[in-house]
């Protein structure tokens, strides 16, 4: 930047003018003046604090006009570098309105995401685990110190994070952070009460999106069910049944946490659902996921049905909204996710 540039320049003026100065003291003063008192003389003089002169210029003709002569110099200079310094500043301010602009045309172009809303201790470890499998998210914070806290503390996750500055209770956030287009919403404020308002207006406007809420009270986990939470989590449930299941099963423990979390695990346990063609209506021993895809078929759950069918039967019909729970290759679950949605044969067309 151009500012960048004057402002160097600034800089190494008045680092040059300070350095001519005490040269001048030096060859003017004679052998009286040192090093030290030079570099004094000229800080002094350039500042113009007033200070008593350590050099004396009374009985040196010579010396008095080159003293004028860096007092205008050090006028000039001190102008120059303040004016280039404020002029840097107003353009740092300048330059947050189209940051935050070029954010939100990211987010603008978005789609099929997840919205965080919060940045919390809960937050943030949703949004470490939605990077981790490359899954689309956008965060809603309303604390900025938290957002920049969390950049310095884990910056391979969250350097290049997308969010949104608001209140997550209010429409206007929500749709900045491009709620009509999200697959998704993860209520995860400290609040149950928030969360449960979070709940309530997604689910009046979009009946559709998937909302999974952080409740630390029973009472509110209910009240998120009935308002439309498909899902709420308890933190402190949770814990505790995975501190039980440490103690009684934990190579069942490791085996999952493998399966689910491990990165560079390249078998996982994962999902796929069924939207609709080309594979709504068919049984399950015509999809070949273990022939065709090495997929393992461990559970299959329908959206109409709370059942969950572990170990379904190869005569079960998926239907639109139908999830099937598989383990098996990352690029093969991938495979069979285009499969199942027609994107392969589009691509290959």
């Amino acid at each position: 930047m151009a500012l960048r540039k004057r402002l160097l320049l600034a800089g190494g003026l008045l680092l040059s003018v300070i350095v001519f100065s005490m040269a001048g003291y030096r060859v003017l003063g004679g052998d009286s003046v040192g090093f030290l008192q030079a570099l004094y003389m000229a800080v002094i003089t350039l500042a113009g604090v007033g200070y008593a002169e350590v050099v004396d210029t009374s009985h040196n003709p010579a010396l008095r006009v080159f003293n004028i002569g860096v007092v205008l110099i050090g006028v000039a200079i001190t102008v120059y570098v303040f004016s280039v310094i404020a002029a840097f500043l107003v353009e740092v301010e300048k330059t947050k309105p189209f940051w935050r602009r070029a954010m939100q045309k990211r987010i603008n172009q978005t789609r099929d995401h997840y919205i965080v809303c919060g940045l919390g201790d809960t937050g943030r470890h949703v949004v470490h685990e939605l990077h981790k499998t490359g899954t689309p998210h956008v965060v809603i914070e309303l604390v900025e110190e938290n957002i920049k806290r969390a950049q310095e503390l884990h910056p391979e996750t969250f350097s290049d994070l997308l969010y949104v500055i608001g209140d997550a209770t209010e429409e206007e956030q929500l749709e900045k952070a491009g709620v009509e287009r999200a697959k998704g919403i993860i209520a995860a404020l400290p609040h149950d009460k928030d969360n449960l308002v979070i709940t309530v207006v997604i689910r009046q406007r979009f009946p559709q999106i998937r909302i999974v809420a952080r409740s630390a009270d029973e009472k509110f986990s209910d009240r998120m069910l009935r308002a439309g939470a498909q899902s709420t989590v308890s933190p402190s449930r949770i814990g505790g049944l995975r501190l039980a299941s440490e103690v009684i099963r934990p190579h069942v423990v490791g085996f999952l946490d493998l399966m689910l979390r491990e990165q560079s695990q390249t078998l996982r346990v994962d999902q796929i659902d069924i939207a609709g063609p080309p594979w709504a209506g068919l049984p399950l021993a015509r999809l070949n996921l273990q022939s065709g895809y090495n997929l393992l078929v461990l559970a299959a759950k329908s959206a109409d049905t709370p059942k969950l069918w572990v170990n379904p039967p190869d005569s079960l019909v998926v239907r639109p909204g139908t999830a099937i729970i598989v383990m098996g290759d990352v690029k093969d679950v991938q495979r069979a996710r285009q499969e199942a949605s027609g994107t392969s044969a589009a691509s290959a067309s």
